[in-house]
């Protein structure tokens, strides 16, 4: 809707809105109203009571006291009056004129019953009006002061005075009011991105006071509730490496060589296992926040990379920055790559950005895997290995992990069908 292009997206302009239509509309309403009131009224007042001195001057003349008449006008009524003598009115010399004030004199003029003319195009140099006297004809100049009144119009000019001042002060006034929402919401974007944002405090108005307390509390609990799964799994893999070293003990003893050979690999896949679970609390570990350059950061990841038969292709054609854990995002990133290293023979690295997000696609030419299992892939302990060998590196946390982390630098990885037929995988991040 057209209506909705023209508000504002922001709450301080929505807010100013809310407060400066009401007042616009008042004062529109207000110079209407006066107009087709008080100044009509005005207007016709003033238009009546130079026509009646009109009126006095015109007897005068026609009862041959002329001088006394133009004496008169000029001393008592503020009227600059000529007489010539045989000369017909020429309404060509007049300018017509249009408006409440012109509509007043007209109607006023009309009741002396005699020809006239009036020009007020320069109203600072007076009224001129002329009026037909027999064979004569009677020049008058008003002075503006008689038929306009400067008040009017100052009171207007201080309507829109004053509705501008009140127009700034709630300018002010909204925005010291919203820079608390301000705040908070770049606080949460922060925290959502995975950066130590700190407590905000409250200030502002009761409601947003309470919206600040209840993102402290929320952030309270979410660092609580991170920093106990962390504690539990460093833990649980601590505690089970000490009886997992008495098994070990326990199995060189053992002289039944088949029962020691599925015991061995069961002890080594929990092994597998634990060392995935230190892993991942090895990413939740603090790591100090730095900008990164993603055209030279991607590039540094797949020289790294062993690559046996595999061709590995990157298309990085801008220069991208962004801000993040260097040490989570590669480790997050090399995951994605070593799990397409281990299924295809030819990978590409597509690095792009927007106005407000940056992607790095990965795509391979392997078997993929089924549209149904895009979900399934990023949850802890699965996989598509029905033997579940945990010894080939697949204890079903790296797709886990890797997301975790994405998702903690205010990002997500989504899965799709490569245009080879295989995986592609992409990886948005905000810039």
């Amino acid at each position: 809707m057209i209506y909705k292009k023209l508000i504002p997206a922001s709450l301080l302009g929505r807010s100013l809105i809310i407060v400066f239509v009401p007042l616009i509309t008042l004062v529109i309403l207000t110079v209407l109203v006066f107009y087709q009131t008080s100044w009509n009224i005005i207007s016709k007042r003033l238009t009546q009571s130079v026509v009646a001195d009109i009126n006095v001057v015109v007897r005068l003349i026609e009862q041959n006291r002329k001088f006394t008449a133009m004496r008169i006008a000029k001393e008592d009524f503020k009227m600059e009056v000529s007489y010539k003598k045989d000369t017909d009115l020429n309404p060509l010399s007049f300018r017509p004129a249009r408006g409440i004030l012109s509509f007043r004199l007209r109607q006023a003029l009309e009741e002396l019953d005699k020809p006239f003319f009036y020009d007020l195009s320069n109203l600072d140099q007076g009224a001129k009006i002329a009026i037909q006297l027999n064979q004569d004809l009677l020049i008058i100049n008003v002075n503006k002061d008689r038929l306009y009144n400067e008040s009017t119009f100052v009171f207007l000019l201080w309507m829109m005075f004053a509705s501008l001042v009140l127009l700034i002060v709630a300018f002010f006034f909204m925005k010291g009011q919203i820079r608390p929402l301000k705040r908070l919401s770049i606080i949460a974007e922060a925290f959502g991105r995975g950066l130590d944002a700190p407590e905000l405090k409250g200030a502002g108005a009761l409601e947003i006071r309470q919206t600040t307390n209840a993102f402290n509390q929320m952030r309270t609990r979410i660092k609580r509730f991170l920093k106990q799964r962390t504690d539990m799994l460093a833990g649980v893999s601590h505690d089970l490496r000490t009886p997992l070293t008495r098994m070990k003990l326990q199995l060189s003893l053992m002289t039944d060589n088949k029962a020691k050979k599925e015991l061995e690999n069961d002890i080594n896949e929990m092994t597998a296992m634990l060392d995935s679970y230190v892993s991942f609390v090895r990413g939740e570990a603090p790591e100090p926040i730095d900008r990164i350059k993603l055209n030279e950061f991607i590039e540094d990841i797949c020289k790294n990379i062993k690559i046996k038969d595999q061709n590995l292709i990157t298309n990085i054609n801008c220069l991208i920055e962004t801000s993040g854990r260097p040490l989570q995002l590669k480790r997050s990133i090399m995951n994605i790559l070593e799990n397409s290293l281990r299924y295809a023979k030819e990978i590409r690295v597509d690095v792009s950005n927007n106005d407000e997000n940056c992607y790095i696609e990965i795509s391979d030419n392997g078997d993929g895997i089924l549209e149904k299992n895009y979900e399934d892939v990023f949850k802890p302990f699965f996989t598509l290995d029905p033997s579940r060998n945990k010894l080939k590196g697949e204890s079903g946390l790296g797709l886990t992990i890797a997301r975790d982390i994405i998702r903690s630098h205010g990002g997500d990885i989504k899965l799709s069908k490569s245009d080879w037929g295989g995986l592609k995988t992409t990886i948005n991040l905000p810039l």
